[in-house]
C-alpha cells in the first residue's frame, strides 16, 4: 500500500485539496447537464406529441393514421432531442471553462469570424439546413415512409436538417443532401391507387371482363386478410387504349398506402385466375426474333400488301 505521508503522493494530496471546490464545481456542472439532457428528452417527447396529436385532429395532416403521426412523432422528437442535447453540452463545455478561468469569449469572436467567412463558401449546406428544416415542418416524410427524391426511390431510414438516408429494395443506402431535394414523392401517405393496364384481345366482350373485375374487386374487398386494408374494390374506369395487338382496360382500385405494391400484386394474381376460368383470352406478342424472319425470308409475290411486321407496343 502506497505511503500516502511521502512524495509524490503528498503533494498530490494537497493539490487535491486545494481544488477541493473547483473539483466540486466541475462535478456538479456534468450532473446538471446530465439531468437536463434527461429531462429534456422526455419533455420534448411529450411536447411533441401534443402537438402532433393536435395538428392530426384539428390541422392539414388529421387524415394521417396513426402509424404515419407515431412516424412524424420520431422523426421530430430524434431531430429535436439531438438539438437540444448539443445545446446544453456547449453551455456546459462554455461553463466549465469559465471554471477554469478560460474565457471563452475571444474563442466565440474567433468562431464567429470563420463563421462568416466560411459562409460565402457554404451556400450548399446552408441551402441543406433551410431545405431540411421546411421538409420538416412541412411533414413532406418521416422516418419509414417509402419516398422518391432526387432521382432515387427507398425507405427513409435517417432524417437529419442536412441530409436524407434511403435504403431501396436492394438494401443500397442513398445519402440526399437535403438541398437537392425539389420534389419528393410520398409512396405511403393516407391511401395509394393500384393503377393497371389490362389487355385483351379484340374479340373480347368487355362488359364480360367488367364483370369479372368488379366480382374478384368484390372478393378480395371481403377476403378477411384484405377487408381492413382496401378502402375502393377494382373496377373497369375506361379504354385505356386500342392497338392492333388488343385492347387495353384501365383498371384502378384504392387500398391503405403502405399495401400498394403487395395489392397490386395480389389483385393481378386473382385476375389472372379469373380470366383464365372465365375464357378471357390475352393477347400474345409475336417474338421480335420470328417477325425479323418473315421480313428476312419474305420474297416478292403477287400480293401488293406486304405481311406487317409484329408490333412492338
Amino acid at each position: 500500500m502506497p505511503d500516502f505521508a511521502a512524495k509524490p503522493w503528498s503533494r498530490l494530496i494537497e493539490i487535491l485539496a486545494e481544488q477541493a471546490g473547483l473539483i466540486g464545481q466541475l462535478f456538479v456542472i456534468l450532473v446538471i447537464a446530465w439531468v437536463a439532457i434527461r429531462l429534456s428528452a422526455a419533455s420534448i417527447h411529450r411536447v411533441v406529441r401534443a402537438l402532433v396529436d393536435r395538428e392530426t385532429a384539428t390541422g392539414a395532416t388529421r387524415e394521417l393514421s396513426a402509424i404515419e403521426a407515431q412516424k412524424r412523432i420520431d422523426t421530430i422528437d430524434a431531430l429535436v432531442t439531438r438539438i437540444i442535447r448539443l445545446l446544453i453540452i456547449l453551455i456546459a463545455g462554455a461553463t466549465m471553462l469559465e471554471s477554469l478561468r478560460i474565457s471563452v469569449a475571444p474563442a466565440i469572436a474567433g468562431l464567429g469570424i470563420i463563421g462568416v467567412a466560411l459562409g460565402f463558401g457554404a451556400q450548399h449546406l446552408v441551402r441543406d439546413y433551410v431545405n431540411g428544416a421546411l421538409i420538416l415542418l412541412e411533414n413532406q416524410f418521416s422516418r419509414g415512409d417509402v419516398v422518391q427524391i432526387a432521382g432515387v426511390s427507398g425507405t427513409v431510414e435517417e432524417f437529419s436538417l442536412r441530409r436524407t438516408m434511403l435504403r431501396d429494395l436492394d438494401g443500397r443506402v442513398h445519402t440526399v443532401p437535403n438541398g437537392a431535394i425539389v420534389v419528393a414523392s410520398n409512396m405511403t401517405r393516407t391511401w395509394a391507387r393500384l393503377n393497371l393496364d389490362v389487355m385483351v384481345t379484340h374479340e373480347t366482350d368487355l362488359e364480360q371482363v367488367a364483370a369479372i373485375v368488379e366480382r374478384v374487386g368484390r372478393e378480395m374487398a371481403a377476403d378477411p386478410e384484405w377487408e381492413k386494408r382496401i378502402l375502393e374494390p377494382a373496377r373497369v374506369a375506361r379504354v385505356e387504349a386500342v392497338t392492333d395487338l388488343g385492347i387495353t382496360l384501365k383498371v384502378l382500385a384504392t387500398v391503405l398506402a403502405a399495401d400498394r405494391w403487395s395489392g397490386a400484386g395480389e389483385l393481378r394474381r386473382r385476375l389472372l385466375v379469373a380470366f383464365r376460368a372465365g375464357g378471357i383470352q390475352l393477347p400474345v406478342r409475336k417474338p421480335a426474333a420470328d417477325a425479323a424472319a418473315i421480313r428476312l425470308d419474305s420474297t416478292p409475290s403477287s400480293d401488293p400488301v406486304a405481311p406487317p411486321p409484329a408490333p412492338e407496343g
